[in-house]
């Protein structure tokens, strides 16, 4: 899994490679972290049915590997993470969506990836993965860059993004109100987004906003705590109650419905406390990569 390494120099022209590259490896393997966090969660779990699921799952993903073919039917839709150096051009910004564009269509050919784009009312699928918006693209510039940027790729699956939920607390409601939240929407969700799941949520900003840093919060290796202590606790704390539910691997019972929960905040309005949740499923994909232009 292409996580972090060593900044490559490589030509905007080379865009469309490294994101069919970036998809090949997302659609047919996870990263390290998650594989290992599942063999410990099929070590810990003592319901038989779960063990024996978790079993399997971590054959789905020996099998996937070694043979380079997907890990899960659902494929996702193409979600990019886009930060781009203080020197890169606004014309440049542009090249590199078109080379972000030109890898979705080519890897959902040569992968393949499954065709799920289409239009919410006719229902038409739109065969590559691309238009109406797709694929969706957050940029961000980061004055930490120069003429290097970063490309991550998520791609989100139904089974767990149907899941997701938002709400727009009172603030009197607080941190209490808060996980009563995130556990209901866990509880709501039962086995439908395939657990044990990764939970991202995004607390502050307005409800869009709350919704998106819920997304970019997946965007963390397993075991990686927030830098501010009392997130970091409150996220230890919602992860030991999300798996004493009982929900287990795909709803069918056991100690382990999580591997981990991630949060991330901002401001948001004296009278808000808007609570996004994105739930992901088992088949954590994500990868990254830092390139110089």
């Amino acid at each position: 899994m292409i996580l972090g390494g060593t900044v490559k120099s490589e030509g905007i022209e080379d865009i469309p490679d490294v994101v069919v590259k970036l998809f090949r490896e997302t659609a047919t393997t996870v990263p390290e972290d998650v594989e290992k966090a599942l063999i410990s969660a099929m070590e810990r779990e003592e319901n038989e049915i779960s063990k024996s699921i978790l079993k399997a799952i971590l054959k789905n993903i020996e099998v996937a590997k070694n043979n380079s073919i997907p890990l899960c039917q659902d494929t996702g839709v193409p979600l990019v993470f886009l930060k781009v150096g203080k020197n890169i051009s606004s014309s440049e910004i542009i090249h590199i969506l078109n080379g972000i564009k030109e890898g979705v269509i080519r890897a959902t050919e040569e992968i393949p990836l499954r065709p799920n784009v289409v239009n919410p009312f006719t229902r038409e699928n739109l065969k590559t993965n691309i238009g109406l918006g797709f694929p969706l693209v957050d940029i961000e510039v980061d004055d930490k860059l120069d003429r290097e940027i970063e490309i991550k790729v998520l791609p989100k699956g139904a089974g767990s993004e149907n899941m997701s939920a938002l709400k727009m607390l009172t603030p009197a409601e607080g941190i209490e109100g808060i996980k009563k939240f995130v556990l209901e929407t866990v509880v709501n969700a039962g086995g439908k987004p395939c657990p044990p799941i990764i939970l991202g949520v995004g607390v502050g900003g307005t409800g869009d906003i709350a919704l998106k840093l819920a997304k970019k919060a997946l965007l963390r290796r397993i075991g990686g705590r927030h830098s501010n202590k009392n997130i970091a606790k409150l996220e230890r704390e919602l992860l030991e109650d999300i798996n004493k539910l009982g929900i287990g691997t795909m709803g069918l019972g056991g100690s382990i419905t999580a591997l981990d929960v991630f949060i991330e905040y901002m401001g948001c309005h004296t009278a808000s406390l808007p609570v996004g949740v994105c739930i992901q499923c088992w088949a954590h994909r994500w990868a990254k990569k830092i390139l110089k232009i």
